[in-house]
């Protein structure tokens, strides 16, 4: 009988597509995917690939974030359930507000957010190059929507910048206290604290290393230490694990797991390829004004 990584790859032929995984999903996606990346990775890939079709293995706001770089082409989330609560925790209406309320604002929008709100932004960002970003932006004032302890972290960095925060964050980063640092540290005291901005700032500041998905298995690999305590969502463990067979990783709580990442499965692959649904689709006005901070993204990262 023919193994589901075989029919995948005998679809992706037939169909001209490619498969782009995010770090959360489950080990055996990031093993069938073609390319496998943060947020940042897989938005510069999704130029660059020539396949038609592209299976966005992922959350929501990635399929759409790739399918405004690429409107031509067919996005496939293979589960459209897949989402991410924190890319709704703003609102146009807040952003008005904030713009009618300060002169020289940059609304800086992390590209976990939906479509609409990158359409009512004027940069987007993601953990990897977000302090380059807001850095070399002009602007005095900030307004960095949807996530908060990113925000709070680049604010501490930037401190001739005015930030104005949103009520918004991650479910599973905000889920990692310093207590729960703290106390695994006590169990591991020669780890190494590997940690996402998006965590609380008490959490943060206790981090050897403070980065990206992709920058912390970059720390990591490159680290002469041998064991660390991975703050971020455990499907990283794979790559981590992959390309560090002999270091030891330690997560600050039972469970760091994302339920939308989650979702996606290789049957779903397997269906959404052979039907070609469902895809991914945005309104054409949309497009044209989510695109704008996304390009400027792109090109300022550079």
């Amino acid at each position: 009988m023919e193994s589901k990584f075989d029919q995948i790859k005998k679809l992706k032929e037939e169909k001209d597509a490619v498969i782009l995984a995010h770090y959360y999903t489950e080990p055996e996606i990031q093993k069938i995917a073609d390319y496998v990346g943060d947020s940042y990775f897989l938005s510069e890939k999704a130029r660059e690939v020539k396949e038609k079709v592209i299976v966005m293995c992922g959350v929501s706001f990635m399929g759409e974030s790739v399918k405004l770089l690429n409107p031509e082409k067919i996005i496939l989330l293979p589960d459209m359930k897949a989402d991410c609560p924190m890319a709704h925790m703003a609102t146009v209406k807040k952003i008005e507000e904030v713009r009618k309320k300060y002169d020289d604002l940059a609304v800086v929008c992390y590209v976990n957010s939906t479509a609409e709100l990158k359409a009512h932004s004027d940069v987007c960002v993601t953990s990897a190059n977000a302090l380059k970003i807001v850095k070399n932006l002009k602007n005095k004032n900030i307004f960095f929507i949807p996530d908060q302890h990113l925000a709070r972290y680049i604010s501490t960095k930037l401190l001739d910048k005015n930030f104005i925060f949103n009520d918004g964050w991650c479910h599973i980063h905000n889920d990692i206290t310093k207590d729960d640092i703290l106390k695994t540290k006590e169990k591991y005291p020669k780890a190494k604290v590997a940690i996402h901005p998006e965590c609380p700032i008490e959490s943060v500041k206790l981090g050897d290393y403070v980065g990206s998905t992709s920058g912390i298995i970059k720390y990591v690999s490159e680290s002469q230490d041998e064991e660390f305590i991975i703050c971020t969502e455990d499907g990283v463990l794979y790559e981590l694990k992959e390309k560090n067979p002999n270091k030891k990783f330690y997560l600050p709580k039972s469970k760091v797991q994302c339920s939308g990442m989650k979702k996606i499965t290789l049957d779903k692959i397997i269906d959404s390829l052979e039907t070609l649904e469902p895809q991914v689709n945005l309104d054409n006005n949309i497009i044209k004004e989510a695109n704008k901070p996304l390009e400027n993204m792109l090109m300022m990262a550079r």
